[in-house]
């Protein structure tokens, strides 16, 4: 019997003990810091738009406000993204454009950030697979540019902010 109380008295000092020194420590948790990532998009500095630059930037702004509609491209009804970049590249300098983002990514040249003017398009990868272009937009200046958004229909966003950055894929030019 005195072995066995003086085992359980052992054990309940040695678990103080421990318990003790864990809480008394002034060690932090090592923290694993992620690496930014270096942003894809680099600064860009858009030229003053010729007359069918802006046309074509004239022309998407008309389209400010149109609902976001799936596989629709009609002003003011409602349009995906790439239904309205089809449409005003069609109405303003006659282009025939494939009908989805990937595929106008494909139709154009990529350009470098250094090269992007009004009207070009920018492309990104907002779907599940990060690899592939699901999206696009029409640069408008130095840092905006406009598209249809799943949640607000055709608006103008911040090519800068954190979400544009981290799904950047390509700017391109639409052949003419």
């Amino acid at each position: 019997m005195k072995s066995s109380l003086r085992l359980f008295i052992y054990f309940i000092v040695s678990l103080l003990c421990v318990a003790a020194l864990s809480s008394c420590s002034s060690h932090r948790k090592s923290v694993r810091h992620k690496r930014p990532r270096k942003p894809k998009i680099e600064t860009i500095h858009v030229s003053r738009p010729g007359k069918v630059r802006s046309s074509i930037a004239s022309e998407a702004m008309t389209w400010l406000g149109t609902p976001y509609r799936y596989a629709a491209q009609e002003k003011g009804v409602g349009t995906d993204c790439s239904g309205m970049v089809l449409r005003v590249y069609e109405d303003v300098i006659g282009v025939k454009m494939p009908r989805n983002s990937a595929k106008q990514a494909e139709f154009c040249k990529k350009i470098d950030p250094d090269d992007v003017e009004v009207g070009d398009l920018v492309f990104f990868a907002t779907g599940k697979d990060p690899n592939r272009i699901s999206h696009v937009g029409i640069v408008l200046d130095d840092n905006r540019f406009i598209h249809a958004s799943t949640s607000k229909g055709v608006v103008i966003s911040d090519l800068y902010t954190p979400y544009y950055i981290r799904t950047f894929m390509m700017f391109g030019r639409v052949p003419r």
